[in-house]
């Protein structure tokens, strides 16, 4: 146990957030507990992560959600491992929940130069009717950046993506985001990626302007005896168009290839994306749990075959490095178990002291310093070698010659 590396979990405590600040103890070894110096309360080691306040072991939780993660049905699992159906449901929410806090926290930054993005979604059959799961791609890296599930196909689902692929890119980069023919995207794109223009001297709303590298490619499908795809572009130059495939690699044409391979991922290991199955998805937050929890697997735990790098200096290591998404966009720099992304503790923003409004209350409000209505005739020189007087000043009496 090292206390150095573990943070007060307390929101109300100054220590919240501050590892290695030395303010956290530790309680008990045999039960595996911290306390704090600060507020003086105690805390499990595994609280912040999938194993807080579970009684089974955490080795068996962790295969449990592996092979969830790979695509193995909940009935295998019961079938396998003797467990009720409600509790590896229970367990793949816990994960995913977990899963979407380590992504915001670890990608969802603001720190990215993604170059090239592409987006999609996938028709989802829900107990109740059709949901939609959008989803968009780092093509460099492969680093799956995020999405969301809605109910309806409408623009909400469309800003909502693209927020989040906004909070993982750096201002002032070049991007080109592609496509398909959804008629929402293109506006949709254009407010997100929008910044303040400052007002000289003028008073009012600032005006908002699109980013200056940003591009829209569009692929536009549609099927006359065999599936014919036209490309557009929406917004930007051809010149920008072209750079930014050239240095993200996505090939010489706009194209949503790398996005739809991801598709196919997800529908492999999450069975309510299926198509012609009788699963269907019966609640929209196991949806979104399962979807999270399979995307930062293939981020952080996943090697991708393209991302790989030969290794010609050590013989005694395998011939090819394998690495993550996370890897390749610099998030990380080894290869994740799925042990070490379900006990990954996310720090929470440092504490701020509340803000005062109003006066103070008259029981604490500083007194202002007056100076005294009367000067001392005696030279400085002279009370200094005479010392401290022997009496007592009165403010009441202050005027009162001595």
């Amino acid at each position: 146990m090292d206390p150095h590396s573990v943070f007060c979990p307390n929101p109300d405590c100054s220590a919240s957030g501050r590892i290695g600040s030395g303010k956290i103890g530790v309680h008990s070894r045999k039960h595996r507990r911290y306390r704090c110096r600060v507020c003086g309360k105690t805390f499990s080691a595994s609280r912040g992560t999938v194993y807080f306040r579970l009684r089974t072991p955490s080795g068996r939780v962790t295969l449990v959600i592996t092979l969830l993660a790979y695509g193995c049905p909940i009935r295998a699992i019961v079938r396998a491992f003797g467990l009720e159906a409600r509790t590896v449901a229970a367990w793949r929410d816990r994960a995913g929940a977990h899963c979407q806090r380590v992504h915001q926290a670890r990608v969802a930054r603001g720190a990215l130069d993604l170059e090239h993005v592409q987006a999609d979604e996938i028709r989802v059959r829900v107990c109740d009717g059709i949901a939609w799961l959008a989803s968009a791609l780092m093509v460099r890296t492969r680093l799956w950046l995020g999405g969301v599930v809605g109910l309806q196909r409408e623009r909400a689902l469309a800003r909502s993506l693209l927020q989040q692929v906004r909070a993982c890119a750096r201002a002032g980069r070049a991007l080109l985001l592609c496509v398909d023919g959804w008629h929402v995207y293109p506006a949709a794109i254009r407010w997100a990626f929008r910044e303040k223009l400052p007002r000289a001297g003028r008073t009012g709303r600032c005006r908002l302007q699109v980013w200056e590298g940003l591009a829209i490619g569009r692929v536009i499908k549609h099927i006359r005896g065999v599936w014919v795809g036209k490309e557009e572009i929406v917004h930007g130059t051809s010149a920008l168009v072209g750079q930014q495939l050239f240095v993200s690699q996505g090939g010489v044409r706009i194209n949503t290839a790398f996005i739809e391979r991801l598709n196919a991922t997800f529908r492999e290991r999450l069975a309510v994306l299926t198509r012609r199955c009788r699963h269907a998805a019966r609640r929209s937050e196991a949806l979104q749990a399962g979807m999270y929890l399979i995307g930062t697997v293939y981020n952080f735990c996943t090697g991708h075959h393209a991302l790989r790098r030969p290794n010609f200096d050590n013989p005694a290591r395998p011939r090819w490095q394998e690495r993550t998404p996370a890897m390749a966009s610099g998030l990380t720099d080894h290869v994740w178990t799925v042990a070490e992304l379900l006990s990954c503790k996310v720090v929470p923003p440092l504490r701020a002291p509340p803000k005062r409004r109003g006066r103070p209350p008259k029981g604490k409000r500083a007194l202002p310093l007056r100076t005294l209505p009367w000067r001392c005739p005696c030279p400085p020189a002279i009370l200094r070698a005479a010392g401290p007087p022997a009496f007592e000043i009165v403010p009441h009496l202050a005027a009162t010659t001595v």
